[in-house]
Parts: C-alpha cells; structure tokens; sequence
C-alpha cells in the first residue's frame, strides 16, 4: 500500500505512536496523583435517583472490543492512523490535566468491578481506578473517533454508538457523575478542533480520496 512507502508518512505515524505511549505514562502519573488526593464523594441529581446496576461487564469488554474496532479500522484506512493516534495521545494528555485538577471520591453505590484478565493489567489500572473521574474518557474518546470519521456514516454511528452506551453505562453503574459525561461531548469537541490545527498535515491527509 503507498503509504507504508512514503516517508513522511512513516514518520508520522512513528511519532503518533510514541506520542500516545508518552501520553499513557502521563495519565498513569495523573491516575496516582488523583488517588492519593482523594476527598468525599457528592450528590448527584441522576445517580442519587436511580439504582446502581451491575454493567461491569459492558464497561469492561465494551471498552477492550472498542479499541479492536479502532484498530480494524485504521487497518482498512491508513491514511488516518498518524492522526487518529496523536489525536488519542492530545485527548489522554488533556483529560490527564483535568483529572489532576479535580480529586472528588467515586460516587457510594459504584458498582464493583469484577477482576479478570484486562481490569488486573497494569495498563488497565492506569486508566481506570474510579478516582479519574472529570471527564468521561468512556464517553468522549468514542465520540472524539467519531468526530474524526465523520466522512463516513456507517463508521461515525458505530463511534457514536458507543459513545452513548458508554455513557449510559457509567451512568448506571455509578462509575461516572453525570457531570463527568455530558462535559465528555464538549470538551471532546474542543480537542478535536485543537488536533486539527496541531496536526494540520495529518488532518489534510486524512482527508484525501484514497
């Protein structure tokens, strides 16, 4: 294929790669910041009226089958790879920033997240201990690809589509303040819009017909 022979491509795509390890080491870093900063938990007008429900399997396995998609996808369109991954590594970084400001303790009814395979991985607790609350990485990392494959209907609805299962599901379980959620859509806007300026080349070159 004639973008795994274009140089600048390569070096695109080489530099979106480390920069999204370099962003996974940052939010690790935000994670445990978060966790020994803790405080108390508050009331929320969605949570403090519904039950808690047992989703962790959703939360879990929707979100290993989500980053499968991505994959597939930028499998069968390369030209957006170097783009989608510095766009992923701007979004981690970011909400890394925003989870270090704000410390408030999981909501009392969380559900609790059965331990398997991908939740006792050292990667898995990087992100996800329930103390990395504001905002919803579930919710706006789909709706961030989503906004990224626009072009395409079929791909924008299956990103949106998890976008707001994810969203529903951190809601019922308590895993998320609703806060956490619907900030998600609008600051996931607003990175999307930053990524295609930082990334101006990869963006064009999304952009053309293949």
């Amino acid at each position: 294929m004639k973008y795994y022979t274009d140089k600048k491509y390569l070096i695109s795509l080489v530099v979106g790669f480390v920069a999204l390890f370099a962003s996974f080491f940052i939010n690790s870093y935000a994670v445990s910041y978060a966790n020994t900063h803790i405080s108390n938990p508050v009331t929320d007008i969605v949570l403090s009226n519904i039950p808690v429900f047992n989703v962790d399997g959703i939360f879990v396995y929707g979100a290993v089958l989500f980053v499968l998609v991505i994959i597939i996808i930028c499998l069968i369109k390369p030209r957006h790879s170097p783009f989608v991954l510095k766009s992923i590594a701007l979004f981690t970084i970011i909400r890394s920033f925003f989870i270090s400001l704000t410390h408030i303790s999981p909501f009392p009814t969380q559900v609790a997240i059965t331990p398997n395979f991908f939740t006792t991985s050292e990667l898995f607790k990087s992100f996800f201990t329930g103390n990395d609350l504001f905002f919803s990485g579930h919710t706006g990392l789909p709706f961030l690809l989503a906004l990224i494959f626009w072009e395409y209907p079929v791909i924008r609805y299956i990103f949106l589509g998890f976008s707001v299962l994810f969203g529903v599901v951190v809601l019922l379980g308590h895993l998320h303040y609703s806060i956490d959620v619907a900030s998600a859509f609008f600051i996931t806007f607003s990175i999307f819009c930053i990524a295609k300026t930082f990334f101006k080349s990869d963006w064009r070159r999304s952009q053309n017909e293949e």
